[in-house]
Parts: structure tokens; C-alpha cells; sequence
């Protein structure tokens, strides 16, 4: 049967071409929903389906290890030993994170890096969100605390002082925009600001002690005094407004600060192996294999802690948002080894911003509705790590460039606190 260019005998969608009419006719239908979805989907003038995910699945030697996702998953469900959990879940991450940056980069060609880079900041916050709004359910008040804090020092002094170190060792500088960097650097510094308020109003003012006698121990979070819960409470509602109009900011109307533009860069173009919906998709499932494989870790590391006397703290500050982290560690490192730092910047900043502004305040929300008095009162010890290690960022990235020796300032900072944390005893 003849059928004219660009048709099969299973469409019913006509191509579209240039001679196309604007406006139907009597004799010819307007497409349909279904037929511009089945066009998007297709990825007409893209990379096909099967070139993306053999891309994506078999374009590094590193992919080998995938063996080991398969092997988390038995070993947590067989429940066997401990250490060995470990091991497969943390072997398992390193390849699902280079597929993570992978398919983030691909993305990036078609939406731009800061749109890419807050798509690839979210999906890893996913994984915090999921543990947090778990460890809140079952009680673990100062376990959502301490992790959340790791997060944000795990992201702006590890990830971002790495990112700095690796691409320093290629680039003897690296440029992002001053403006944007600025706007970053002011959110992040008023959400550090939010929680030491808290800290202070718990620790100086009458109406700030915790209520008398408490049958909830102090690991659990405590009894907060009323005024305590109000001012949590309150500054979380108004967090979460902040941090809707950062996005709007960021992405609507003032986009140009978050760019950089430069006439005579001379920066080699990433070459497109992949389709949008193919390489969307390929972050979605990854993100997802790379969260259970996360949770399989988290789940074996109290029992490997306890067996090699690892204090909790440690365990809730610097283990865990290493391995919750762990794809976007990998993914910030590999886009400032392509000299790529907004999108750098982008990952580490915009993480620590959203959970900051976005992920705590929501937990804390969370528990005034399912009845756990979670609160934005730290400890002293560790409100005082967070307002170093901000003031050190926002030092170092207020002018726009970085090198390796900031990279290494900011990795010698965490293995100072990580050393700290190390000897704390609850």
C-alpha cells in the first residue's frame, strides 16, 4: 500500500514538514495530542532510543561494577553480614553516580546548566528528603538534625573544596558568574542565620528551656519549650516562601545572573548522545536505583558502626550525607573537570540552599502535622560549624573565580570538623 513519505502502516500521524499548511482544512486534520506526544517521544532529529541507552549503559568500563547494584539488593534482603553489605552498596553507587552526571550533562545541552543543575540538585535531595521524613516518623529527631547538617557541610566544603581541587589540577583558574554567585552566597548565609536565631533563643532567654520533667530523651529530641516550636514553625512557612522566589529568581526573572558569557571562551561543545526524553528517563531510574542502594548503605552502617565502636555522631554528620550524596559529589567533581563550574556552583550551592531552605522547613512542617516536635535549635557545637563553614564559602566565591588552594581550604575545613565530630561523644 503506498503511504506518503515520512508515514507507516503504523502511524496515523502525518509527518510535519515545511509545506505543511498553518491552517487545516476541510481535508486536513490538525494533529492531535496523542500525535505530537508520539513526536516527542520519538525524538525526531535526536539520537533513537536503543544509541542513548547504549550510550548510557555501555559507554565507560566503569559500568562493570552495575554487577553490584544486583548484589545490594540480595545481600540486604538475605540480611548478610554487615560488612559485606557495606561494601556492595558503596561499590554499587559509584557507577549509578557517573551515570547520574552522565545523563545530567546530556540534559544540560537541551534545558542549560542552571536549569540542569537545579534538576540534578533536586533529584539528590530526593534521597535526604525519603531518609528524613523516615528517621521523623520513627522518632529520630536528632538523627534528621545531624544528617541534614552533614548534608549542607558535605556539600559546600567536600563536594564544592573537591570540585575546586580536581578542576584546579586542569585549570590554573576557573570563572562563574559573580552576581549569581553573590544571590547564592546571601540565601545560604540568612538559612545559616534562621538556624542560629533558634540556638540562641534556646540557650539565653528563660522561655527558651525545654519543658519540665520530659519523658522523651534528649537523642530523640527532647521537650521544646512552646516558644521554641513557634519560632521554628514560623521560620520554616517563611523559608519555603524564600525559597520559591529564589527559583523564580533564578529561572524566570533573572536567569543572566546565574550564566556565564564570555566572547572569547573557547569551550568545547559536549556532543549530543543522547535524546531529552531518553536521557530524563536514564536520571529518573538511576536516581532511583541510587536511592535504594543508598538506603540498603545507610541501613548497614549503624550495625558496622557498632561493631568498630564508630561514634553516632560521626556516624549522622559525615557517613551518612556522604552516601546520601554520593551522586552528586560525582557529578559536581565531573562538570568542574570539564570546566564547567556554573554547573558546579549550581550542584553544591543550590543542594545546601535546598536543604536548607527547602528540605529542613519541610520536615520541620511535617512533624507539626504528624505530631513530632522537630525544631530548627542545633546544638551549640554544631551551629557554630555551620556559621564557620558558611562564612568560608561565601568568602571564597565572592569573586566570581577559585583555583585548586581554595579547593584545598575548603576540603582541609571538613577534615577538621569530620576530626571534631570523630571525637564527640553523645
Amino acid at each position: 500500500m503506498w503511504l506518503p513519505r515520512g508515514w507507516n502502516a503504523t502511524s496515523s500521524c502525518p509527518p510535519t514538514s515545511e509545506t505543511s499548511p498553518l491552517l487545516g482544512n476541510s481535508n486536513v486534520r490538525s494533529d492531535s495530542w496523542s500525535c505530537k506526544i508520539l513526536r516527542v517521544i520519538k525524538a525526531d532529529g535526536e539520537p533513537s532510543w536503543a544509541e542513548s541507552f547504549k550510550f548510557i549503559l555501555f559507554g565507560s568500563w566503569a559500568n562493570i561494577l552495575l554487577l553490584f547494584v544486583p548484589l545490594s539488593i540480595v545481600s540486604h534482603h538475605l540480611r548478610w553480614d554487615a560488612a559485606l553489605r557495606f561494601i556492595f552498596s558503596f561499590v554499587a553507587i559509584i557507577p549509578l553516580a557517573k551515570l547520574l552526571g552522565e545523563a545530567t550533562d546530556q540534559l544540560s545541552i537541551k534545558l542549560g546548566q542552571t536549569l540542569s543543575g537545579l534538576l540534578n540538585a533536586s533529584f539528590g535531595n530526593a534521597v535526604e528528603i525519603i531518609i528524613g521524613i523516615a528517621a521523623l516518623l520513627n522518632g529520630e529527631l536528632r538523627l534528621v538534625q545531624t544528617s541534614m547538617l552533614g548534608s549542607i557541610l558535605s556539600n559546600i566544603l567536600l563536594v564544592l573544596g573537591c570540585s575546586f581541587l580536581a578542576g584546579g589540577f586542569y585549570y590554573s583558574e576557573g570563572s562563574f558568574n559573580l552576581t549569581g554567585a553573590q544571590a547564592s552566597a546571601s540565601l545560604m548565609t540568612l538559612s545559616c542565620i534562621t538556624l542560629v536565631i533558634p540556638a540562641a533563643y534556646a540557650s539565653t532567654t528563660r522561655s527558651g528551656l525545654p519543658e519540665l520533667p520530659c519523658d522523651i530523651p534528649d537523642d530523640k529530641g527532647g521537650c521544646p519549650s512552646p516558644g521554641l516550636l513557634a519560632i521554628s514553625r514560623g521560620t520554616a512557612v517563611l523559608l519555603l516562601f524564600v525559597y520559591c522566589a529564589y527559583l523564580v529568581f533564578q529561572l524566570y526573572t533573572h536567569p543572566q545572573f546565574f550564566r556565564l558569557s564570555l566572547p572569547d571562551e573557547d569551550e568545547e561543545e559536549t556532543s549530543s548522545h543522547m535524546n531529552m526524553m531518553a536521557a530524563a528517563s536514564s536520571l529518573l531510574l538511576v536516581t532511583i536505583a541510587t536511592a535504594f542502594c543508598a538506603e540498603y548503605l545507610v541501613a548497614s552502617i549503624e550495625e558496622t558502626a557498632q561493631r568498630y565502636h564508630i561514634p553516632k555522631a560521626f556516624i549522622g554528620v559525615i557517613l551518612l550525607p556522604i552516601v546520601g550524596n554520593a551522586a552528586e559529589h560525582v557529578t559536581s567533581v565531573w562538570m568542574a573537570l570539564k570546566n564547567k563550574y556554573e554547573l558546579t556552583i549550581s550542584i553544591c550551592v543550590g543542594s545546601s540552599i535546598q536543604i536548607s531552605a527547602l528540605v529542613i522547613p519541610l520536615l520541620v512542617i511535617v512533624g507539626w502535622i504528624v505530631g513530632q516536635p522537630l525544631t530548627l535549635h542545633f546544638e551549640n557545637f554544631e551551629t557554630i560549624v555551620l556559621f564557620v563553614s558558611v562564612l568560608l564559602v561565601s568568602l571564597l566565591i565572592m569573586d566570581g573565580k577559585t583555583n585548586y588552594m581554595e579547593g584545598l581550604m575548603l576540603t582541609t575545613l571538613y577534615l577538621v570538623i569530620a576530626l571534631a565530630f570523630w571525637v564527640t561523644t553523645e
